[in-house]
């Protein structure tokens, strides 16, 4: 059961392109960059390290404004492969040496599932946010989730993220969320 455990110290978030030309055709955006960034708020308070890529920004932009400003450093790795699983992120993760990866992001059906079909296959224990992630159409998110979920990555959400990774209902990092969840 100890796939279903996460824990700060072998976490790292994943956030895949919140693009600014490509957010506003996505279904839900609100909730899905609302969501995301309470994970960010919490990735700081813990010191979770973050990876942030953006697909070819010259054309979709860069990162959303309400993204950027909850992200303890603005630090994008720049892609053209749909996957996010490219060398530079790959070298970030051996870096970092985090077994767990939390991952949000859009489209679920083709940059986040390619994203997690790699790092699954890599190895990588993937729990995928559902409500912090999006597709222009409900039912490419849904084809999406289920892909993801036969990979094998957990399918999960927003709050129970942050409360297995407070592990209490104590301490600073605790009452700021809280205070974020209300």
């Amino acid at each position: 059961m100890g796939k279903f455990k996460l824990t700060a110290k072998e976490s790292l978030m994943l956030v895949v392109d919140f693009q600014e030309k490509l957010m506003p055709a996505i279904d839900r955006r609100e909730k899905i960059i609302h969501n995301a960034g309470l994970l960010l708020r919490l990735a700081r308070l813990l010191s979770i390290p973050v990876i942030l890529t953006e697909q070819y920004p010259q054309g979709l932009g860069v990162t959303v404004p309400e993204i950027k400003e909850v992200l303890p450093e603005y630090a994008p790795v720049e892609k053209r492969l749909f996957s996010a699983f490219i060398p530079e992120v790959e070298q970030k993760l051996k870096e970092l040496n985090r077994s767990q990866i939390i991952v949000t992001g859009t489209e679920t059906h083709v940059c986040v599932f390619q994203t997690v079909r790699d790092l699954v296959a890599a190895g990588y224990e993937v729990y995928l946010v559902r409500d912090a992630v999006g597709s222009r159409f409900k039912e490419n998110y849904q084809s999406g989730l289920e892909l993801m979920r036969d990979l094998g990555a957990i399918i999960t959400n927003t709050e129970t993220v942050i409360f297995d990774l407070l592990q209490v209902a104590e301490g600073p990092a605790f009452k700021e969320m809280s205070k974020l969840l209300k």
